[in-house]
């Protein structure tokens, strides 16, 4: 089996002919529109920039790799009618400027998890996490599942489970050889340009990052710290110990796009699986960049299932 050295988060599906210019200018326009409201909070000798509005029952959402907190723009009206809602970038994430340390993983992201929430005095939480930040909240919900109220799964990369899935290896195998090992080698040259092109040129053609608008580089840039971080990191994707993860009581949502890559679709079978009192939702027509595709769609699952619990 390959070395597993990074982690996973699709974001290269930015890339032009996979999502609309408008979507990309859209986030770009969430920048004035929250950054005026955004707070800083200081934990784990990090800052972290959240966005809180709403009242009642907590919801934080997370994001994942080569987003922030603006991922979640056209989820926070619709969730803060109803919940107080805290989105939060983690550590590496825009507009966050922390000095990097070695080794960055999930359970790093996890721990400042609870420190933030310790923080904001959060005592019990609904926690949506997407992606990486998926991979962060079942970390999180392992070891601190008493702070939870229900917890909602979109498409985690649990990397280190495909191995023990049929057909898995391989698929591990090219992912990692074909894009995570030349980006975090191209990280180590310090040609960062470069591990983004061969990013978008492993999900969505080669050359597809050269047709992206300005826009959509800016906007991949701007995190480009945390894909450093977690793309030449010894462990970015620690085991998840399964046992933990059956032994959960927690309400839990598995979310997954019906177009996602084969990674994704055979990680949330499995979890299925060992989470067989979990509710599931596809997303139709959707890949793994499902938030932004299908945005109404997803919050409209998510809310129902957070309003049962």
């Amino acid at each position: 089996m390959t070395k597993l050295r990074p982690p996973i988060q699709l974001r290269a599906l930015l890339c032009a002919h996979l999502l609309p210019f408008g979507l990309l200018a859209a986030q770009e326009g969430d920048v004035d529109r929250f950054s005026g409201s955004l707070k800083i909070v200081r934990v784990n000798d990090v800052e972290l920039h959240y966005l809180e509005k709403g009242s009642g029952v907590p919801v934080v959402l997370i994001h994942g790799g080569l987003g922030d907190y603006r991922e979640w723009s056209a989820q926070i009206e619709p969730f803060s009618q109803h919940y107080r809602v805290l989105d939060y970038s983690r550590r590496y994430n825009y507009p966050n400027d922390n000095p990097e340390r070695p080794d960055h993983s999930a359970i790093v992201e996890a721990r400042d998890l609870v420190a933030l929430l310790d923080a904001l005095k959060l005592e019990r939480v609904h926690l949506v996490g997407y992606s990486y930040g998926a991979l962060t909240a079942l970390f999180f919900a392992t070891q601190h599942a008493e702070r939870l109220r229900s917890l909602t799964l979109v498409e985690p990369p649990i990397m280190k489970w495909l191995p023990q899935i049929p057909g898995g290896e391989a698929e591990l195998n090219k992912f990692v050889t074909t894009m995570w090992k030349p980006a975090g080698e191209a990280f180590r040259k310090e040609q960062p340009e470069t591990a983004l092109r061969i990013t978008c040129d492993y999900f969505s053609g080669k050359g597809s990052y050269d047709k992206l608008p300005e826009e959509g580089r800016r906007l991949l840039m701007s995190n480009i710290r945390e894909w450093k971080a977690l793309t030449t990191s010894q462990d970015s994707f620690p085991m998840v110990d399964r046992d933990a993860v059956r032994r959960l009581k927690v309400p839990t949502l598995l979310i997954t796009g019906e177009k996602t890559l084969n990674p994704m679709r055979m990680i949330i079978e499995e979890l299925s699986r060992v989470m067989p009192g979990a509710e599931c939702v596809t997303i139709r027509g959707a890949t793994h960049d499902m938030w932004l595709e299908e945005p109404e769609a997803c919050g409209k699952a998510t809310l129902s299932f957070l309003d049962k619990h």
